[in-house]
């Protein structure tokens, strides 16, 4: 059997019909006054966006995945898994570490816990079984290391045959992977099926090249209309941080690609790419958190609490502080002036 055949096998093993969704997110992880995280906010925010949402990732970036602890990250799977589950969403789990041997083992106490939490001897049965379609990882750091390092990193997390999606995350690894190391990959592995580019120059896939049927998701933000295949981009869906907050728009945005209709997936999506901006620069300098994750809880501030948002805590983050009052006013004012800002939440509905 060829490793396409083995690739597509496995894809319908994952997904409902062998069909992955084209637009993922990052979910947002939320955290009560005392720092807990706090799993009734998480499943109302889970519950606003899971009609338009492909799957999952958790945690991410975005959830806070490098800051948290091992416990932290279990805990957050607890409280999640269940919900997506009931949803039919599937989940990929962010492995967040760039030390390979680590990430490595990650994997592998994560996979024990599933096979426990379902009393499944099978991992890939206990994966289904939990709602799991895979474990994203990314290269290890090191902004000189060359692409055999880079290979010798990933290899040996490949061989143990898990489901894998491939992360390029340059601001964080300081490196990428080449279109040909991920082309290698693609034709040595059929647990790798797919492949999330975060760092914007989108090199992979605008290079063309036979990927042996990899899924191709874009990581980063902005001019959402011009990126899918069915608008004649490069990229297959995405897995955005704004899916945490603009879920709707955003599918919306891909049946319109999907039906040629671009124009309108133009003039739905613009009033979005303006506010993304003028929030990620609003929060660039804030100290603590990274800007995907203080971006969206901003944001989510106001979808969450509605007319009620002054009223209501400011977000909280991970490092323990939390975004600061101005900021929300001036989050406040952008939603407003794109007439995105809501008079009801769904906290409140």
């Amino acid at each position: 059997m060829s490793t396409n055949d083995e690739r597509q096998q496995l894809i319908m093993r994952l997904f409902a019909n062998g069909d992955i969704g084209r637009l993922w997110c990052p979910l947002l992880t939320h955290y009560t006054s005392t720092g807990h995280i706090d799993a009734a906010r998480i499943a109302s925010h889970f519950s606003s966006l899971a009609s338009h949402l492909g799957g999952i990732l958790l945690p991410g970036s975005t959830g806070d995945g490098w800051e948290m602890d091992g416990a932290e990250r279990r805990q957050l799977l607890e409280v999640v898994l269940p919900i997506a589950n009931a949803n039919k969403t599937p989940v990929l789990i962010g492995i967040l570490n760039t030390d390979a041997n680590a990430a490595l083992v990650e994997i592998e106490k994560t996979a024990t816990w599933l096979r426990e939490r379902t009393q499944t001897d099978d991992v890939l049965g206990a994966m289904v079984a939990s709602g799991v379609c895979g474990f994203t990882v990314c290269p290890p750091y090191g902004p000189d290391l060359s692409q055999r390092e880079i290979l010798a990193g990933l290899k040996p997390i490949l061989q143990f045959g898990f489901p894998i999606a491939l992360y390029q995350l340059p601001q964080v690894t300081g490196n990428e992977m080449t279109p040909a190391t991920v082309a290698e990959l693609s034709r040595e592995f059929p647990n790798f099926y797919a492949f999330k580019d975060t760092s914007g120059r989108d090199k992979v896939a605008r290079t063309g090249l036979e990927l042996e049927t990899i899924f191709v998701l874009r990581g980063a933000e902005g001019q959402y209309a011009d990126w899918l295949i069915t608008a004649g981009g490069v990229y297959q869906g995405f897995l955005l941080s704004t899916a945490n907050c603009f879920a709707a728009q955003l599918a919306g945005m891909i049946g319109y690609a999907d039906h040629q209709r671009h124009d309108e997936a133009r003039r739905l999506i613009e009033p979005i790419e303006r506010v993304v901006a003028a929030v990620f620069k609003l929060v660039s300098d804030l100290p603590d958190g990274n800007a995907f994750t203080n971006a969206n809880k901003a944001i989510d501030h106001f979808f969450a609490h509605g007319q009620a948002a002054d009223e209501a805590s400011p977000p909280r983050l991970h490092a323990g502080s939390s975004i600061q009052v101005d900021v929300l006013q001036a989050v406040r004012e952008i939603l407003r002036r794109e007439g995105l800002l809501p008079a009801t939440g769904y906290l409140t509905l």
